[in-house]
């Protein structure tokens, strides 16, 4: 185990001094209020430092993706970090030769991730969380520290998780995060006596995940720290299928944190496309996809190629 880490360890860092930009995946879940005039402040410093992405400031805390040169990405977070609210961020990285983002954005929410369910305040207390190291392990085993079964459960969209998802995965097919308390809540006794894992790309929806499923009565309940890509930069894609989607420009990143060329986003509507929707006759580079496409009520293959024609798989 401390062999494969510290030779992931090597491979990304050494992608890392190879690559133009770095970008960057961050949250905190902390009260927040003074977002009105925080927000020009972040605005100033993105535009100084050139910086590319998007920054969400709301009552429950920060969330942000930006991607540039690694001296301007670190000038930024030392910024961030001189707020004590903020000083102990913990930050997921990938690389990049092009910019992954067209623009700059400091939005002004009410969540960091809409779940529409005002029990749920992580800043005031997070759930258990689990390593991604020991997560490997108990995956490897199949059983956590106690013996008991290991369920891994998606928290992301769909589409997402037709990209790629941790292997028998529970995907309960919902099309955004505020459709999982009413889903999670009536799958409750098939889950008794396991031990259930809550993950996502980053951390955020997992975290809220978990959170509200100890508060509606489950009993062994994890979130993966730091989601996917912390899993993927910690100790690679053992137990995962496919990649990983992520909302900027690269549509996909592998496990090496790459970003991949088999995953695209349509041109036309910007949905997902996967290697087995490229093989729909109604897809057209630039022009169409199966999801957009005018004849795609009319066309067989549109449903087969469709990403939401899995809407009942588990």
């Amino acid at each position: 185990m401390q062999a494969n880490t510290a030779l992931q360890a090597e491979a990304h860092a050494a992608i890392a001094a190879a690559a133009a930009h770095v970008n960057i995946a961050a949250y905190k879940f902390v009260t927040f209020d003074n977002i009105e005039e925080m927000r020009p402040l972040y605005q100033d410093i993105c535009q100084r430092l050139a910086l590319k992405g998007t920054i969400l400031l709301t009552p429950e805390g920060i969330n942000m993706f930006l991607s540039g040169p690694r001296l301007h990405i670190d000038e930024y977070l030392a910024w961030v970090r001189q707020d004590a609210r903020f000083a102990d961020i913990e930050v997921k990285e990938s690389y990049s030769e092009e910019q992954s983002h067209k623009r700059m954005l400091v939005k002004i929410k009410k969540e960091i991730i809409t779940m529409r369910m005002p029990l749920i305040q992580p800043e005031k207390g997070r759930a258990p969380f689990v390593r991604p190291a020991t997560l490997k392990r108990w995956l490897d085993e199949g059983v956590d520290d106690d013996g008991r079964p290991v369920v891994m459960m998606e928290t992301r969209n769909a589409f997402e998780v037709d990209v790629g998802t941790f292997e028998n995965t529970l995907d309960y097919r919902i099309d955004k995060f505020s459709e999982f308390p009413e889903v999670v809540a009536q799958h409750r006794e098939e889950l008794e006596g396991k031990t259930v894992v809550t993950f996502c790309t980053g951390g955020i929806r997992c975290e809220k995940a978990a959170i509200h499923m100890k508060n509606i009565g489950y009993e062994s309940v994890y979130q993966l720290d730091g989601g996917i890509l912390k899993y993927f930069e910690e100790v690679g894609g053992a137990h995962y299928k496919g990649d990983c989607f992520v909302f900027d420009y690269r549509t996909a990143l592998n496990p090496q944190l790459e970003a991949t060329v088999t995953t695209v986003q349509c041109f036309a509507c910007r949905a997902v496309v996967t290697p087995r929707d490229q093989l729909s006759p109604l897809y057209v580079y630039e022009k169409s996809c199966p999801r957009c496409h005018p004849e795609r009520d009319r066309t067989p293959a549109a449903a087969d190629s469709c990403p939401d024609s899995n809407a009942g798989a588990a």
